[in-house]
C-alpha cells in the first residue's frame, strides 16, 4: 500500500480551517459513516482488487451521508471500460480493446503494446510488450482472466517517452492545477513487479488544447453529476494532439505536496460541499 502524502496536511489543514475531519479506512466496519456530513474518497488504492465490494460499500456511505464523488460516478469509474463510453461522445482517448474472461486472446502484431486490467491502479498488473515478448503477453492476459479481471489492451503511446503523461486537476469544477510525469511501464518491466506510478513528477501549466480535452471529458461523464474532484491524465498521440489516458474520479491522487498553494482552495471546496 503506498503512503497518501497529502491526506496528514489536508486533514490537518481542514481542521484548522474549523471543521472535524478525520481519515477512517473505508472497510472499516466500525466505522459510522452517518456521523459525518461528509465522505470524501482519497486514497482507497486497494480497491482495485475488490471493485465489486467498494462499490458496494460506496452505495452503502451514500445511502448514510453526502459522499464525494457520488456513488454511481464510482461505479461507472471503478471500470476503466468508460473510455469506450468517452470515445463514443467523441473525446479523444487512446485506443482501447477489452478482453474479458471467455474472450479469445488477440493481440496487435506489428508494434509496441500494453496490456493492463481494466479494474487498476498504480499501474498493478501492467506491462509493455514489444510483438516478440507477444507469448508472455498471452499469459499476462490469461493470467487475469485466470482471476476474474477484464484485460485491456493499448498500443504503447511513444509520445510519453518524450513529452511525459500530464496530470489536469480539476476541484469544485474549477481547473485546480496541473503536473507531468515521466513514463511508468519501462521495457522489459515484468506486469507483476511494482511500479513507481508518478515517476519524475513537476509541475505543468496546461495549454488550450489539454484543457479543451480534459474539460470535454468531464462533460461526457454520464448523468453530468456534481463533481467534487476529477484528474485527467493526457498523453500526445501520433498526430501530436492530447487525448485521454485515463480519468480519474475515484481517487485521484492531488498532489498537494507539489503543490502547496492548491490546499486553501481544496479546504474551501470541501467544507463548502459539507455545509451543502
Amino acid at each position: 500500500m503506498a503512503e497518501d502524502k497529502d491526506l496528514p496536511g489536508l486533514v490537518g489543514a481542514l481542521n484548522e480551517a474549523g471543521a472535524e475531519a478525520s481519515a477512517e479506512v473505508w472497510d472499516d466496519a466500525a466505522v459510522d459513516w452517518g456521523r459525518f456530513d461528509l465522505a470524501v474518497i482519497r486514497s482507497t488504492w486497494d480497491y482495485s482488487w475488490r471493485a465489486a465490494e467498494f462499490t458496494a460499500w460506496a452505495e452503502r456511505c451514500g445511502r448514510l451521508t453526502r459522499l464525494a464523488n457520488p456513488a454511481d460516478v464510482v461505479r461507472w469509474n471503478t471500470d476503466k471500460r468508460y473510455l469506450a463510453d468517452l470515445a463514443a461522445a467523441g473525446v479523444p482517448v487512446v485506443e482501447t480493446r477489452y478482453l474479458a474472461p471467455g474472450d479469445d486472446v488477440g493481440l496487435p502484431d506489428g508494434h509496441e503494446f500494453v496490456v493492463k486490467p481494466a479494474s487498476g491502479a498504480g499501474a498493478r498488473f501492467a506491462a509493455r510488450y514489444t510483438p516478440r515478448e507477444r507469448d508472455t503477453a498471452v499469459a499476462h492476459v490469461r493470467r487475469m482472466h485466470a482471476e476474474g479481471f477484464t484485460a485491456m489492451v493499448q498500443p504503447y503511446v511513444r509520445a510519453i517517452d518524450t513529452g511525459g503523461e500530464r496530470a489536469l486537476q480539476f476541484f469544485g469544477g474549477t481547473l485546480l492545477h496541473a503536473s507531468r510525469k515521466g513514463p511508468v511501464l519501462a521495457p522489459g518491466t515484468p506486469y507483476d513487479q511494482r511500479k513507481v506510478a508518478h515517476p519524475g513528477l513537476t509541475d505543468w501549466t496546461p495549454t488550450e488544447a489539454e484543457t479543451a480535452v480534459a474539460e470535454s471529458a468531464l462533460a461526457a461523464v454520464p448523468g453530468a453529476p456534481e463533481l467534487l474532484y476529477a484528474r485527467v491524465d493526457l498523453v500526445d498521440g501520433d498526430d501530436g494532439r492530447p487525448r485521454v489516458m485515463e480519468l480519474e474520479l475515484v481517487e485521484p491522487n492531488l498532489f498537494l505536496w507539489l503543490h502547496p498553494e492548491s490546499v486553501p482552495l481544496v479546504v474551501e471546496r470541501i467544507i463548502g460541499a459539507a455545509r451543502r
